[in-house]
């Protein structure tokens, strides 16, 4: 792989206090996580996704979602968004004070019936009174589509069912479709094919990638859709993460690493590296245990 060109910026996404802890056995205080978003406000985030607005039936850590959001301190400039699975959830979410929100839909039947209790056609029927009710309140509003790599259920998914996809929830008014690895089974060539794909129907500044590293291809992954056009990528600091409904599903990409990675290419992210893992180091003492990204492992030694 050569760059022709690289670009000068990107957008990061980062969904450590939503996606990185909903699959966590240690429930984190709720004090300790509105200090986790302050944290990484204060080392550059400028996007990140606070929490989930589902019934804590179904993710018990995130049951305090109200709480979160209310207890935030909002800055300007900041984007903070909330993940809601239905009607209901869009509701809940703005109520608490929630001025983005997002959706996530899986480009495998099977992985739908699973996390959200509904077929594909169902789920995206739930999000068109959604995206409706979303643009009447002036409400941005993103799409996951998760599974679009593979599915822990059906394994292999056509990339014409993603693609379909993606077009679909960018027709709902989605400013950005965010391209899910949720088990983290792709790899560079598939990354590059599917992002091919997706260009010839959607534009790729309205395209996102949020990859797992769960077989340590990620970062790889990340390179493959930056040669293609990709500029917005999700991460998860610390490398926190999994899917309760996606067996096999690790950790997100660390933001860490992705960060370290990209201003070392000459990529601004906006993020300051040492105090993002001064913040990642506090959640490991929450958790009781340490996390897996590479970089915060030479900070957690002194190096």
């Amino acid at each position: 792989m050569v760059f022709e060109s690289v670009p000068d910026t990107v957008r990061l996404m980062e969904v450590g206090p939503r996606d990185g802890l909903q699959n966590e056995k240690t429930v984190v205080e709720t004090t300790a996580k509105i200090g986790f978003i302050h944290g990484l406000v204060a080392a550059g985030v400028r996007r990140i996704e606070i929490t989930a607005f589902v019934n804590p039936r179904w993710i018990p850590p995130l049951a305090d979602q109200a709480e979160v959001a209310r207890g935030i301190r909002r800055e300007d400039g900041v984007a903070y968004a909330a993940l809601i699975p239905n009607m209901r959830g869009y509701e809940n979410a703005t109520k608490a004070g929630m001025r983005e929100v997002a959706f996530v839909l899986a480009a495998s039947n099977t992985h739908n019936k699973k996390n959200i209790n509904a077929t594909t056609e169902e789920a995206f029927q739930r999000y068109v009174e959604v995206a409706e009710r979303a643009r009447a309140d002036d409400i941005p509003f993103r799409g996951y589509l998760s599974c679009a790599f593979g599915c822990p259920y059906e394994g292999d998914v056509p990339a014409k069912n993603v693609v379909a996809l993606a077009g679909r929830l960018l027709e709902l008014g989605a400013y950005e479709i965010s391209i899910g690895d949720t088990i983290g089974v792709g790899n560079p060539r598939q990354v590059a094919a599917l992002m091919r794909d997706l260009k010839q129907e959607v534009p790729l500044n309205k395209v996102a990638l949020h990859l797992h590293d769960t077989r340590g291809t990620a970062l790889a992954n990340i390179v493959a859709g930056l040669e293609e056009g990709v500029r917005s990528f999700d991460s998860a600091a610390g490398g926190l993460g999994g899917c309760p409904y996606a067996p096999g599903a690790s950790g997100n990409v660390a933001t860490e690493d992705l960060v370290y990675m990209l201003e070392g290419m000459g990529i601004r992210t906006g993020i300051q590296l040492d105090k993002l893992c001064e913040v990642s180091l506090a959640m490991e003492r929450a958790l009781g245990r340490e996390l897996p990204s590479k970089v915060l492992a030479t900070h957690r030694g002194g190096a």
